[in-house]
């Protein structure tokens, strides 16, 4: 099975851009950007030095219930083109150090014994991995709330705790190919 890497809706980004509200009902902050590692969700590269950028509250699923973490996401402030749906990792991917991957069933709910924390250069293979769990509908990429992820934690299960809330923020969906 191949998957794909899919970013941002161009009408929601519009919408956003435009001053549209986010998940909490607010419109999006503006900024400048002095560089580092802000990941526009629709492009999927990082913001540059000196770039208008917007942050955002964005949850990612249909409804509010337990699992349907919100977060904090950027987006250029003005235009950008979408990052087309690929089988390929998007080259921001590949610049981190390390990817939490977790399965979400078809509520839209986390499904235990799915998280893993990898590599970027496995961060397909762990999706797949995962999309070989019947349960599994979609997989989400986060990085993890740490940059200083040690090699002996990479490819090991993700524990839930603390650090958990921030986990997910910066969400990212990796579809089976042909899903929706």
């Amino acid at each position: 099975m191949s998957i794909r890497f899919v970013a941002l809706d161009t009408e929601l980004v519009k919408r956003l851009q435009a001053g549209g509200v986010d998940a909490n009902g607010h419109k999006p902050e503006r900024h400048i950007s002095s560089g580092g590692m802000m990941p526009c969700r629709h492009c999927l590269a990082d913001i540059k030095a000196g770039e208008p950028y917007l942050i955002l509250a964005y949850r990612p699923f249909p409804t509010a219930q337990p699992y349907a973490e919100q977060g904090p996401i950027f987006l250029h402030a003005d235009s950008c083109r979408r990052h087309p749906d690929s089988e390929a990792a998007p080259r921001m991917f590949l610049e981190r150090e390390a990817y939490l991957i977790r399965g979400y069933g078809a509520d839209d709910r986390i499904v235990y014994g799915t998280g893993k924390i990898v590599a970027p250069a496995v961060m397909a293979e762990a999706a797949q991995e995962a999309f070989g769990d019947p349960r599994v509908r979609y997989v989400t990429s986060d990085r993890p709330a740490t940059t200083a992820t040690s090699a002996g934690s990479i490819g090991r299960e993700a524990v839930p705790g603390p650090a958990g809330l921030r986990l997910m923020l910066r969400r990212n969906v990796v579809r089976p190919r042909g899903a929706a």
